[in-house]
Protein backbone atom coordinates (compact mmCIF):
# COMPACT_ATOMS: atom_id res chain seq x y z
CA UNK A 1 0.00 0.00 0.00
CA UNK A 2 1.30 3.45 -0.87
CA UNK A 3 2.18 5.85 1.91
CA UNK A 4 -0.97 7.59 3.09
CA UNK A 5 0.25 8.40 6.57
CA UNK A 6 -0.41 12.08 6.01
CA UNK A 7 -4.08 11.16 5.72
CA UNK A 8 -5.21 11.56 9.33
CA UNK A 9 -8.57 9.95 8.66
CA UNK A 10 -6.92 6.80 7.31
CA UNK A 11 -4.53 6.67 10.26
CA UNK A 12 -7.47 6.90 12.65
CA UNK A 13 -9.35 4.09 10.89
CA UNK A 14 -6.29 1.88 11.25
CA UNK A 15 -5.78 2.94 14.88
CA UNK A 16 -9.31 2.13 16.06
CA UNK A 17 -9.13 -1.38 14.61
CA UNK A 18 -5.70 -2.00 16.13
CA UNK A 19 -7.02 -0.77 19.48
CA UNK A 20 -9.98 -3.14 19.35
CA UNK A 21 -7.73 -6.06 18.40
CA UNK A 22 -5.47 -5.34 21.39
CA UNK A 23 -8.32 -5.67 23.89
CA UNK A 24 -8.80 -8.98 25.72
CA UNK A 25 -11.40 -8.43 28.46
CA UNK A 26 -12.64 -5.44 26.51
CA UNK A 27 -13.68 -7.76 23.70
CA UNK A 28 -15.93 -9.79 25.99
CA UNK A 29 -17.76 -7.18 28.07
CA UNK A 30 -20.72 -5.02 27.16
CA UNK A 31 -19.49 -2.06 25.09
CA UNK A 32 -21.61 1.07 24.88
CA UNK A 33 -20.75 3.94 22.54
CA UNK A 34 -22.39 7.31 23.17
CA UNK A 35 -23.09 9.16 19.95
CA UNK A 36 -22.67 12.57 21.58
CA UNK A 37 -19.35 14.32 22.05
CA UNK A 38 -18.38 14.24 25.73
CA UNK A 39 -15.86 15.62 28.19
CA UNK A 40 -14.22 13.98 31.21
CA UNK A 41 -16.78 13.57 34.00
CA UNK A 42 -19.80 13.22 31.75
CA UNK A 43 -22.00 10.16 32.24
CA UNK A 44 -24.29 7.87 30.31
CA UNK A 45 -27.06 5.58 31.53
CA UNK A 46 -27.12 1.84 30.87
CA UNK A 47 -30.42 0.06 31.47
CA UNK A 48 -30.52 -2.74 34.01
CA UNK A 49 -32.77 -5.74 33.27
CA UNK A 50 -36.29 -5.58 34.71
CA UNK A 51 -37.31 -8.55 36.89
CA UNK A 52 -40.83 -9.92 37.41
CA UNK A 53 -42.48 -12.56 39.59
CA UNK A 54 -44.73 -15.18 37.97
CA UNK A 55 -47.82 -16.53 39.76
CA UNK A 56 -49.97 -19.63 39.24
CA UNK A 57 -53.61 -19.89 38.29
CA UNK A 58 -55.98 -18.08 35.94
CA UNK A 59 -56.85 -15.17 38.22
CA UNK A 60 -54.61 -12.13 38.26
CA UNK A 61 -53.42 -11.04 41.66
CA UNK A 62 -51.81 -7.78 42.63
CA UNK A 63 -49.69 -6.46 39.80
CA UNK A 64 -45.97 -6.17 40.41
CA UNK A 65 -44.73 -2.61 40.21
CA UNK A 66 -42.21 -2.21 37.43
CA UNK A 67 -38.93 -0.97 38.90
CA UNK A 68 -36.87 -0.02 35.89
CA UNK A 69 -33.46 1.34 36.75
CA UNK A 70 -30.42 2.53 34.88
CA UNK A 71 -26.81 2.26 35.98
CA UNK A 72 -24.89 5.50 35.53
CA UNK A 73 -21.47 5.03 33.96
CA UNK A 74 -19.20 8.03 34.47
CA UNK A 75 -16.75 8.75 31.67
CA UNK A 76 -13.92 9.53 34.07
CA UNK A 77 -10.95 8.04 32.26
CA UNK A 78 -9.09 10.07 29.64
CA UNK A 79 -6.03 8.33 28.20
CA UNK A 80 -3.68 9.43 25.46
CA UNK A 81 -0.48 8.41 23.73
CA UNK A 82 1.61 10.44 21.32
CA UNK A 83 4.00 9.36 18.59
CA UNK A 84 6.76 11.47 17.04
CA UNK A 85 7.72 10.40 13.53
CA UNK A 86 10.68 11.76 11.60
CA UNK A 87 10.27 13.01 8.06
CA UNK A 88 12.33 10.04 6.90
CA UNK A 89 10.01 7.57 8.63
CA UNK A 90 7.00 9.32 7.13
CA UNK A 91 8.06 7.84 3.79
CA UNK A 92 7.46 4.27 5.02
CA UNK A 93 4.56 2.23 3.71
CA UNK A 94 1.41 2.20 5.80
CA UNK A 95 1.92 -1.47 6.70
CA UNK A 96 5.36 -0.69 8.13
CA UNK A 97 4.12 2.42 9.91
CA UNK A 98 1.31 0.42 11.47
CA UNK A 99 3.69 -2.26 12.73
CA UNK A 100 6.30 0.18 14.07
CA UNK A 101 4.14 2.98 15.46
CA UNK A 102 0.34 2.62 15.43
CA UNK A 103 0.07 -0.92 16.79
CA UNK A 104 2.37 -0.35 19.81
CA UNK A 105 0.57 2.91 20.57
CA UNK A 106 -2.82 1.22 20.49
CA UNK A 107 -1.55 -1.67 22.60
CA UNK A 108 -0.54 0.87 25.25
CA UNK A 109 -3.99 2.51 25.22
CA UNK A 110 -5.68 -0.89 25.32
CA UNK A 111 -3.53 -1.90 28.30
CA UNK A 112 -4.84 1.09 30.25
CA UNK A 113 -8.42 0.00 29.60
CA UNK A 114 -7.65 -3.64 30.43
CA UNK A 115 -6.03 -2.65 33.74
CA UNK A 116 -9.12 -0.67 34.69
CA UNK A 117 -11.32 -3.63 33.76
CA UNK A 118 -9.23 -5.90 35.99
CA UNK A 119 -9.69 -3.48 38.91
CA UNK A 120 -13.49 -3.89 38.77
CA UNK A 121 -13.14 -6.96 41.02
CA UNK A 122 -13.71 -4.80 44.10
CA UNK A 123 -17.38 -4.47 43.11
CA UNK A 124 -17.91 -8.21 42.61
CA UNK A 125 -19.17 -10.16 45.60
CA UNK A 126 -19.36 -13.66 44.12
CA UNK A 127 -16.25 -15.54 45.21
CA UNK A 128 -14.68 -18.92 44.47
CA UNK A 129 -11.40 -20.69 45.11
CA UNK A 130 -8.95 -20.79 48.02
CA UNK A 131 -6.75 -17.77 48.82
CA UNK A 132 -3.11 -18.73 48.36
CA UNK A 133 -3.86 -21.63 46.00
CA UNK A 134 -3.49 -21.12 42.25
CA UNK A 135 -6.47 -22.63 40.39
CA UNK A 136 -4.72 -25.44 38.52
CA UNK A 137 -7.55 -27.85 37.77
CA UNK A 138 -10.59 -27.61 35.62
CA UNK A 139 -12.65 -28.50 38.68
CA UNK A 140 -11.75 -25.07 40.09
CA UNK A 141 -12.90 -23.50 36.83
CA UNK A 142 -16.15 -25.46 36.88
CA UNK A 143 -16.77 -24.50 40.52
CA UNK A 144 -16.52 -20.82 39.61
CA UNK A 145 -19.03 -21.40 36.85
CA UNK A 146 -21.32 -23.21 39.26
CA UNK A 147 -21.49 -20.08 41.43
CA UNK A 148 -23.11 -18.19 38.56
CA UNK A 149 -25.29 -21.10 37.49
CA UNK A 150 -26.76 -21.41 40.98
CA UNK A 151 -27.65 -17.73 40.81
CA UNK A 152 -29.51 -18.24 37.54
CA UNK A 153 -27.01 -16.42 35.30
CA UNK A 154 -27.36 -17.32 31.61
CA UNK A 155 -24.84 -19.96 30.54
CA UNK A 156 -23.90 -18.32 27.25
CA UNK A 157 -21.43 -15.46 26.74
CA UNK A 158 -19.33 -16.32 29.80
CA UNK A 159 -15.60 -15.57 29.77
CA UNK A 160 -12.99 -16.42 32.38
CA UNK A 161 -9.78 -14.39 32.54
CA UNK A 162 -6.87 -15.92 34.45
CA UNK A 163 -3.34 -14.78 35.21
CA UNK A 164 -0.21 -16.39 33.78
CA UNK A 165 0.30 -18.91 36.59
CA UNK A 166 -3.25 -20.21 36.35
CA UNK A 167 -3.18 -20.17 32.54
CA UNK A 168 -0.07 -22.36 32.34
CA UNK A 169 -1.41 -24.81 34.92
CA UNK A 170 -4.81 -25.07 33.27
CA UNK A 171 -3.32 -25.45 29.80
CA UNK A 172 -1.00 -28.17 31.08
CA UNK A 173 -4.04 -29.96 32.49
CA UNK A 174 -5.46 -30.22 28.97
CA UNK A 175 -2.96 -33.00 28.27
CA UNK A 176 -5.05 -35.45 30.25
CA UNK A 177 -8.28 -34.83 28.34
CA UNK A 178 -7.29 -33.46 24.91
CA UNK A 179 -4.74 -34.36 22.23
CA UNK A 180 -1.24 -33.03 22.85
CA UNK A 181 -1.52 -30.64 19.90
CA UNK A 182 -4.44 -28.81 21.55
CA UNK A 183 -2.61 -28.56 24.87
CA UNK A 184 0.51 -27.28 23.10
CA UNK A 185 -1.49 -24.58 21.30
CA UNK A 186 -3.13 -23.51 24.56
CA UNK A 187 0.24 -23.03 26.24
CA UNK A 188 1.80 -21.21 23.27
CA UNK A 189 -1.11 -18.92 22.38
CA UNK A 190 -2.66 -18.28 25.83
CA UNK A 191 -6.10 -19.26 24.53
CA UNK A 192 -7.06 -22.15 26.72
CA UNK A 193 -10.40 -22.90 25.10
CA UNK A 194 -13.88 -23.59 26.40
CA UNK A 195 -14.52 -25.61 29.54
CA UNK A 196 -17.17 -25.61 32.26
CA UNK A 197 -19.24 -23.16 30.18
CA UNK A 198 -16.35 -20.67 30.13
CA UNK A 199 -14.32 -19.31 27.25
CA UNK A 200 -10.96 -19.08 29.02
CA UNK A 201 -8.29 -16.48 28.26
CA UNK A 202 -4.98 -15.50 29.77
CA UNK A 203 -4.77 -11.85 30.82
CA UNK A 204 -1.80 -9.82 32.06
CA UNK A 205 -4.12 -7.07 33.34
CA UNK A 206 -5.56 -8.83 36.36
CA UNK A 207 -4.60 -7.49 39.76
CA UNK A 208 -4.03 -8.83 43.24
CA UNK A 209 -6.08 -7.94 46.29
CA UNK A 210 -4.49 -6.99 49.59
CA UNK A 211 -6.63 -8.06 52.53
CA UNK A 212 -7.48 -5.61 55.29
CA UNK A 213 -6.11 -5.88 58.84
CA UNK A 214 -9.19 -7.72 60.07
CA UNK A 215 -9.15 -9.17 63.57
CA UNK A 216 -11.39 -9.80 66.54
CA UNK A 217 -14.73 -11.62 66.48
CA UNK A 218 -16.88 -9.58 64.08
CA UNK A 219 -20.65 -9.72 64.46
CA UNK A 220 -23.75 -8.10 63.03
CA UNK A 221 -24.87 -5.24 65.29
CA UNK A 222 -28.65 -5.09 65.03
CA UNK A 223 -31.24 -7.23 63.27
CA UNK A 224 -33.39 -6.48 60.18
CA UNK A 225 -30.54 -4.92 58.19
CA UNK A 226 -32.08 -5.49 54.79
CA UNK A 227 -33.05 -2.96 52.10
CA UNK A 228 -35.39 -2.61 49.14
CA UNK A 229 -34.35 -2.59 45.52
CA UNK A 230 -35.11 1.12 45.32
CA UNK A 231 -33.00 1.86 48.40
CA UNK A 232 -29.99 -0.03 47.05
CA UNK A 233 -29.38 2.82 44.64
CA UNK A 234 -27.31 3.00 41.51
CA UNK A 235 -24.31 1.56 43.36
CA UNK A 236 -26.14 -1.72 44.22
CA UNK A 237 -24.88 -1.48 47.82
CA UNK A 238 -26.09 -1.06 51.39
CA UNK A 239 -24.66 -0.05 54.74
CA UNK A 240 -24.07 -2.81 57.30
CA UNK A 241 -23.59 -2.03 61.00
CA UNK A 242 -21.14 -4.39 62.69
CA UNK A 243 -19.00 -4.66 65.81
CA UNK A 244 -16.59 -7.06 67.46
CA UNK A 245 -13.61 -6.11 65.30
CA UNK A 246 -10.27 -5.39 66.92
CA UNK A 247 -10.58 -1.89 68.39
CA UNK A 248 -9.42 1.22 66.54
CA UNK A 249 -7.93 -0.43 63.45
CA UNK A 250 -7.45 1.66 60.33
CA UNK A 251 -8.45 -0.30 57.21
CA UNK A 252 -9.86 -3.18 59.21
CA UNK A 253 -11.36 -4.13 55.85
CA UNK A 254 -10.29 -2.86 52.44
CA UNK A 255 -12.38 -2.36 49.33
CA UNK A 256 -12.55 -5.77 47.69
CA UNK A 257 -12.55 -7.83 50.89
CA UNK A 258 -15.24 -10.51 50.86
CA UNK A 259 -17.34 -11.59 53.84
CA UNK A 260 -20.11 -14.04 54.61
CA UNK A 261 -22.76 -13.72 57.32
CA UNK A 262 -24.06 -16.73 59.25
CA UNK A 263 -27.62 -17.59 58.29
CA UNK A 264 -27.68 -15.42 55.14
CA UNK A 265 -27.77 -17.60 52.04
CA UNK A 266 -27.89 -16.56 48.40
CA UNK A 267 -30.94 -17.22 46.25
CA UNK A 268 -31.29 -18.04 42.59
CA UNK A 269 -32.10 -14.67 41.06
CA UNK A 270 -34.69 -16.27 38.76
CA UNK A 271 -36.46 -18.77 40.99
CA UNK A 272 -35.76 -17.04 44.36
CA UNK A 273 -34.91 -20.46 45.77
CA UNK A 274 -32.22 -20.96 48.41
CA UNK A 275 -28.95 -22.07 46.76
CA UNK A 276 -27.77 -23.68 49.99
CA UNK A 277 -24.65 -21.49 49.93
CA UNK A 278 -23.84 -18.48 52.08
CA UNK A 279 -24.06 -15.25 50.10
CA UNK A 280 -20.65 -13.66 49.66
CA UNK A 281 -20.51 -9.87 49.93
CA UNK A 282 -17.78 -7.57 48.72
CA UNK A 283 -16.83 -4.55 50.80
CA UNK A 284 -16.84 -1.63 48.35
CA UNK A 285 -15.11 0.99 50.53
CA UNK A 286 -12.29 0.86 53.08
CA UNK A 287 -13.55 0.58 56.66
CA UNK A 288 -12.03 1.50 60.03
CA UNK A 289 -13.05 0.06 63.38
CA UNK A 290 -13.83 2.27 66.36
CA UNK A 291 -12.97 2.05 70.05
CA UNK A 292 -14.61 0.08 72.85
CA UNK A 293 -16.67 -2.61 71.03
CA UNK A 294 -14.81 -2.49 67.70
CA UNK A 295 -17.71 -1.01 65.71
CA UNK A 296 -17.47 -0.58 61.94
CA UNK A 297 -20.05 0.41 59.37
CA UNK A 298 -19.42 -1.42 56.13
CA UNK A 299 -20.63 -0.71 52.60
CA UNK A 300 -21.33 -4.05 50.96
CA UNK A 301 -22.62 -5.44 47.68
CA UNK A 302 -24.95 -7.03 46.78
CA UNK A 303 -27.59 -5.43 48.99
CA UNK A 304 -29.67 -7.76 51.14
CA UNK A 305 -33.11 -7.80 49.50
CA UNK A 306 -35.31 -10.45 51.14
CA UNK A 307 -38.40 -10.48 48.91
CA UNK A 308 -39.79 -9.48 45.53
CA UNK A 309 -38.43 -9.92 42.00
CA UNK A 310 -35.00 -8.56 42.93
CA UNK A 311 -34.49 -10.81 45.97
CA UNK A 312 -30.82 -11.60 46.66
CA UNK A 313 -30.77 -13.45 50.02
CA UNK A 314 -32.89 -15.83 52.07
CA UNK A 315 -33.18 -13.57 55.11
CA UNK A 316 -31.80 -10.51 56.83
CA UNK A 317 -29.01 -11.31 59.30
CA UNK A 318 -29.82 -11.88 62.94
CA UNK A 319 -28.34 -9.66 65.61
CA UNK A 320 -24.88 -10.98 66.57
CA UNK A 321 -24.69 -13.21 63.49
CA UNK A 322 -21.05 -14.16 62.90
CA UNK A 323 -19.09 -12.54 60.07
CA UNK A 324 -16.31 -14.42 58.28
CA UNK A 325 -13.68 -12.79 56.07
CA UNK A 326 -13.14 -15.01 53.01
CA UNK A 327 -10.41 -13.18 51.15
CA UNK A 328 -7.46 -14.57 53.14
CA UNK A 329 -4.90 -13.70 55.77
CA UNK A 330 -4.80 -10.10 56.99
CA UNK A 331 -2.28 -8.02 55.07
CA UNK A 332 -1.61 -10.70 52.44
CA UNK A 333 -2.17 -10.31 48.69
CA UNK A 334 -3.91 -12.77 46.38
CA UNK A 335 -4.47 -12.74 42.59
CA UNK A 336 -8.04 -12.07 41.48
CA UNK A 337 -9.01 -13.96 38.32
CA UNK A 338 -12.32 -12.84 36.86
CA UNK A 339 -15.28 -14.71 35.39
CA UNK A 340 -17.73 -12.46 33.58
CA UNK A 341 -20.98 -12.81 31.75
CA UNK A 342 -20.93 -10.27 28.93
CA UNK A 343 -23.58 -8.11 30.63
CA UNK A 344 -21.83 -8.01 34.01
CA UNK A 345 -19.52 -5.12 33.15
CA UNK A 346 -19.94 -2.18 30.78
CA UNK A 347 -17.12 -0.40 28.98
CA UNK A 348 -18.63 2.90 27.86
CA UNK A 349 -16.85 5.21 25.43
CA UNK A 350 -17.69 8.52 23.81
CA UNK A 351 -16.12 10.56 21.01
CA UNK A 352 -14.06 13.58 22.00
CA UNK A 353 -14.44 17.09 20.61
CA UNK A 354 -12.25 17.97 17.65
CA UNK A 355 -9.58 20.67 18.03
CA UNK A 356 -10.13 23.88 16.08
CA UNK A 357 -6.62 25.35 16.05
CA UNK A 358 -5.71 24.24 12.55
CA UNK A 359 -4.19 20.84 13.35
CA UNK A 360 -5.28 17.94 11.18
CA UNK A 361 -7.61 15.72 13.15
CA UNK A 362 -10.02 12.83 12.72
CA UNK A 363 -12.35 10.76 14.85
CA UNK A 364 -13.38 7.16 14.27
CA UNK A 365 -15.84 4.86 16.02
CA UNK A 366 -15.95 1.12 15.40
CA UNK A 367 -17.78 -1.71 17.19
CA UNK A 368 -18.37 0.23 20.38
CA UNK A 369 -15.00 2.00 20.70
CA UNK A 370 -13.96 5.50 19.66
CA UNK A 371 -10.57 7.12 19.08
CA UNK A 372 -9.59 10.65 18.16
CA UNK A 373 -6.26 11.40 16.47
CA UNK A 374 -4.57 14.72 15.88
CA UNK A 375 -1.57 15.31 13.59
CA UNK A 376 0.69 18.36 13.59
CA UNK A 377 4.07 19.13 12.07
CA UNK A 378 6.90 20.24 14.36
CA UNK A 379 8.87 22.66 12.19
CA UNK A 380 11.65 23.06 14.79
CA UNK A 381 12.57 19.37 14.96
CA UNK A 382 11.34 18.27 11.53
CA UNK A 383 8.94 15.71 13.03
CA UNK A 384 5.30 14.92 12.65
CA UNK A 385 3.51 14.43 15.96
CA UNK A 386 0.45 12.21 16.26
CA UNK A 387 -1.61 11.99 19.43
CA UNK A 388 -4.35 9.44 20.03
CA UNK A 389 -7.00 10.01 22.72
CA UNK A 390 -9.80 7.93 24.23
CA UNK A 391 -12.52 8.77 26.77
CA UNK A 392 -14.20 5.96 28.66
CA UNK A 393 -15.78 4.71 31.85
CA UNK A 394 -16.21 1.25 33.37
CA UNK A 395 -18.86 -0.10 35.69
CA UNK A 396 -19.93 -3.51 37.01
CA UNK A 397 -23.58 -2.65 36.45
CA UNK A 398 -24.73 -6.28 36.88
CA UNK A 399 -22.14 -7.52 39.36
CA UNK A 400 -24.23 -10.59 40.30
CA UNK A 401 -23.33 -11.90 36.82
CA UNK A 402 -19.62 -12.06 37.64
CA UNK A 403 -17.42 -14.13 39.96
CA UNK A 404 -13.91 -13.80 41.35
CA UNK A 405 -11.68 -16.88 41.23
CA UNK A 406 -8.96 -16.22 43.79
CA UNK A 407 -5.42 -17.51 43.54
Amino acid sequence: MANNFKNTSLVTKIAVKEFLNALVMGQKVDRQLDAQFRKVGASIDVRRPVMFEASSGATLGTATDIEERAATVTLDQRQKVHVEITSQDMTLKVEDMTKRFIRPAMEELAQKVETDLGAVYTNIGNFSGTPGTTPTTFLSVANAGAVLSKLGVAMNERSLFVNADAAVALADGLKTVFPESIAKKAIEEATIGRYGRWDIFESNSLTSHTVGAHGGTPLINGATQSVTYAASGDAWTQSLITDGWTNSITDVLLAGDVITIAGVNSVNRRTRQDTGDLQTFTVTADATSGASTGPATLTVSPPMIISGPYQTVTAAPADNAAITVKTGTAGSSYPQNLGLHKNAVTLAMAPLDMPTDGASSARESFKGVSIRSVRQYDIINDKTVFRFDILYGIKAQNSDMAVRLTG
